[in-house]
């Protein structure tokens, strides 16, 4: 979309030396007026139940009236008409916006009117996982288990699939592990029920543990256990911990990828028999 240059030449052409001044005081009231009605506005809703992030959004949404309240008053102090003062402020605004820019404010709406997911809440979204710190206008904030800050674009939130791991409350820890074909099938997972015996491990749905698959070398077993989302990656690590523990007490051989070469000599000629 080109700029309306028509109309921005109008708008300068209105503007005269005698009403500079009376413009200049009319946007300072204009500003402190409308800066202190905010400011109120924004403590009433902070006493309001309402999310976090949908308040600081209103209150984004309240500077942006707030500027645009300033420019009409202030153009019209400059004896600008309101008409083409919006008219020319719209044209150049949409033309020097970005489509990006755009893309991510209608992702950020979309998320604080949908809702699937909320500030504390562990999500993966778009191959990017972590807590999300805040929602924003165009971007929401993620912080990883390694504590990095990743800004992820709402455009592309609200676009790809989201798992969210904290509505629901509860998570499911899966690990596989391999065992011997020479140790017993049922103590390999009586050793794996031991290690996942732990106090964050819930009852339901229960522990389960069965052999996943044979390989060349080794048993595959899958041990599935349930817990808070809190305490997901305790759990996990500390499962991890315990088999080689419980499979070394019962004399459980860890297997890994191997490869038998067996050497046969060559067979020897018979001697030749002088003629």
């Amino acid at each position: 979309m080109s700029v309306d240059t028509s109309a921005i030449t109008k708008v300068f052409s209105a503007i005269s030396a005698a009403n500079v001044v009376p413009a200049i005081i009319t946007f300072v009231i204009s500003y402190f007026v409308l800066k202190i009605v905010v400011k109120i506005v924004g403590n009433l809703l902070d006493r309001t139940p309402m999310e976090k992030t949908i308040v600081r959004f209103i209150r984004s949404s309240l500077h942006i009236v707030m500027w645009v309240l300033i420019s009409v008053i202030t153009a019209s102090a400059l004896g600008i008409d309101t008409m083409v003062a919006l008219i020319s402020v719209a044209s150049l605004a949409v033309s020097l916006a970005v489509q990006g820019a755009l893309s991510n404010l209608a992702g950020g709406v979309t998320l604080l009117s949908t809702h699937p997911f909320r500030v504390g809440d562990f999500v993966e979204v778009g191959g990017v996982s972590g807590t999300v710190r805040e929602i924003g206008m165009t971007y929401t904030t993620l912080t990883t288990a390694d504590q990095k800050e990743i800004f992820v674009p709402n455009s592309e939130v609200s676009s790809s699939k989201i798992i969210n791991y904290t509505m629901v409350g509860t998570r499911r820890v899966d690990l596989t592990f391999t065992a011997s074909y020479d140790d017993a099938v049922e103590t390999v997972k009586a050793a794996l029920r031991k290690a996942a015996a732990l106090p964050q491990v819930l009852e339901d749905p229960p522990l389960f543990v069965a052999v996943n698959n044979y390989g060349d070398s080794a048993i595959e077993y899958v041990l599935r256990a349930w817990t808070s989302s809190a305490d997901y990656w305790d759990v996990y690590y500390r499962i991890i911990e315990n088999v080689k523990v419980c499979f070394d007490e019962a004399g459980i051989t860890m297997t890994y990828p191997h490869l038998n070469v067996h050497l046969s000599a060559p067979d020897t000629p018979a001697p030749k028999k002088d003629a």
